[in-house]
């Protein structure tokens, strides 16, 4: 059943560099608070059914090889009468009723589409999950910008779904490195995106908003215990790994001398022995 509420659904907004604005009013259009399950399921189960290629495809026993004649007579052998080794009850048989590929393509009108991508969308505002961006102003692509932008907003380790204003190619080569970050225009989201996503990011222009510009407020720094460089750690990792072999050797290096003492104790007290006998026969 379809949920409608009527309240002005607000939503947190943020610069291109991650400094936060005061909170919007989303447009009463398109956030008015409906969520129609049953039409969201439509459209994702259409869109899953379309990325499908089926191609699945098993033989016939007219398709496989070989039986080209009987396997044995037809009388005197005390068997069953049979035909050909294609029959499916053979080992190397054909298959009845098997897949012979298909299609899964389904159609949905183009209401039910808004119908279910609206819902979606106020599915994520009453959730709190969805942020205004003023302007992705990106002059080259900058994958650093971007997770910068992802760490200041507070969705890091999420799921996000970057929505822009129109074909935005430096957005999303920047974004493209990122395993749970996917941009694409806001005209082409779909239901599936808006639900796969944890939090989803749209541009002000999008909406229909022009914000005016802010200045940027710098970040705080992070500790220097947390912003160590990949190389300072493979440094650390390395030298603790020569620790180790050090230590190891040493220990090796000591096991050996024991067992080298142990077996010239031995030998010394069998030389003494022999010393001591032939002192005794020169005596007698």
């Amino acid at each position: 059943m379809a949920e409608t509420t009527n309240p002005t659904l607000k939503a947190a907004a943020y610069t291109g560099g991650g400094t936060e604005r005061e909170r919007l009013d989303l447009p009463g259009e398109l956030f008015d608070g409906t969520i129609n399950m049953p039409v969201m399921h439509q459209a994702v189960k259409a869109y899953l059914g379309n990325q499908r290629l089926g191609l699945a495809y098993t033989k016939t026993r007219g398709l496989v090889t070989g039986g080209n004649q009987k396997p044995w007579k037809q009388k005197g052998t005390g068997r069953a009468r049979q035909g050909s080794r294609r029959a499916p009850h053979f080992v190397g048989g054909g298959t009845v009723f098997g897949p012979t590929g298909r299609k899964y393509n389904q159609t949905v009108p183009r209401q039910i589409r808004a119908l279910a991508r609206k819902s979606a969308l106020n599915a994520r505002a009453r959730e709190d999950a969805l942020i205004v961006i003023d302007n992705f102003s990106y002059d080259k692509p900058s994958t650093k910008q971007m997770v910068s932008l992802l760490g200041a907003v507070g969705v890091t380790g999420k799921k996000v779904l970057i929505l822009t204003d129109g074909v935005k190619p430096n957005v999303f080569l920047s974004g493209r490195n990122l395993q749970r970050t996917y941009v694409m225009p806001y005209a082409d989201v779909s239901t599936y995106h808006v639900l796969w996503s944890d939090v989803v990011l749209i541009e002000s222009n999008a909406l229909g908003y022009e914000l005016k510009t802010v200045e940027e407020k710098p970040r705080a720094a992070r500790p220097k215990s947390e912003t160590k460089s990949r190389g300072a750690e493979k440094a650390e990792r390395k030298t603790a790994k020569a620790a180790t072999k050090s230590s190891n050797a040493h220990k090796t290096a000591r096991k050996a001398a024991k067992a080298a003492g142990k077996s010239a104790k031995p030998k010394a007290a069998a030389k003494k022995t022999a010393k001591k006998s032939a002192g005794k026969k020169k005596g007698k």
